[in-house]
């Protein structure tokens, strides 16, 4: 009778986790990066200091000689003011309203271009343009080429005379931010179009489903975090808006169309409150960074998802 001896496998070879670095060898591969971050600092942290302690003193540029500091006291004026209560209304409104409409129409034409069709990279650019136009001309353009009630291209197509920046004045303000920023949304909801999966679609094809029943319980649902996406980085820039109220309307009639950033422009410039219109900025900053943090978190969110596929 034979013995046979086994022998144990030699156990595998577990993977060894990367050393890292020491703390120096780390900042030697930072340092190409610190004279980058320390302009950067510089350029934004410093200015945004400078402000914060302006927001805590009493100066008005008509008595340069006479400052006094005066704690938040500049805060409570900004949140107790009647103009700047109308000035956020007419904020939310306008960014809203601005988001909104761009949405829908950077939707449709989104489903648009994710055809087939003759001629679709030349429309895709023509479509693309007017969010490549600068702020200020765009808003002189709708202004003087569109609205003008003398020769303005709506009256020339309709008829009448109608002063549309006089009659209409925040629908005039968002016609023109939705012009503009509807590419961008359009951008945004076709590359999201183009990630589904052609398989999943094909499929409900297969089985009965119809082009509505698609577009509304799967297309939709797909777009969910691209929706979210380009209403939140919509929302931070048009909350900043200030090119189109000052070129089409000065804030008016009265203050129908007076936003926070263009309250904050005539506090400094036409009220000369440098201490009270420093503490509406840092507001308006504080505002921004909390639609910011979402916008970020919906943008972590949606990187997570792609790399889970």
């Amino acid at each position: 009778m034979t013995d046979v001896i086994t022998r144990a496998d030699p156990k595998p070879d577990l993977p060894v986790a990367p050393k890292r670095g020491s703390s120096k060898e780390r900042w030697i591969r930072r340092a190409p990066l610190l004279p980058g971050l320390i302009f950067a600092l510089i350029i934004t942290q410093v200015p945004f200091l400078f402000t914060l302690v302006l927001s805590t003193l009493d100066w008005n540029a008509l008595r340069p000689g006479d400052r006094s500091f005066i704690g938040i006291d500049n805060y409570i004026t900004v949140l107790s003011d009647s103009r700047l209560r109308s000035a956020l209304v007419n904020t939310v409104l306008l960014t809203a309203g601005a988001v909104i409409f761009s949405m829908i129409l950077g939707l449709l034409l989104a489903i648009l271009l994710d055809r087939k069709f003759f001629g679709r990279s030349v429309v895709r650019t023509l479509l693309i343009t007017p969010f490549l136009v600068m702020p200020i001309a765009a808003a002189l353009v709708w202004k003087h080429a569109l609205y003008n009630p003398a020769y303005g291209l709506i009256n020339g197509i309709f008829g009448g005379s109608t002063d549309w920046v006089s009659s209409y004045p925040k629908a005039a303000v968002i016609a023109t931010l939705v012009w503009q920023w509807t590419p961008f949304m359009m951008l945004i909801l076709l590359a999201g179009l183009q990630s589904q999966s052609e398989e999943i679609l094909e499929a409900a094809r297969v089985d009965g489903a119809n082009a509505w029943h698609i577009f509304t319980r799967m297309t939709i649902p797909h777009l969910r975090q691209y929706l979210e996406l380009g209403a939140l980085l919509g929302s931070i820039y048009l909350v900043n808006t200030f090119d189109a109220i000052f070129s089409i309307t000065q804030g008016g009639p009265g203050q129908a169309t007076t936003n926070l950033p263009y309250e904050i422009y005539l506090t400094t410039f036409r009220k000369f409150e440098y201490g009270e219109a420093s503490a509406a900025g840092v507001i308006v900053v504080i505002l921004t960074i909390i639609v910011a943090t979402f916008a970020l978190r919906v943008i972590s969110s949606l990187f997570r998802m792609e790399e889970n596929r």
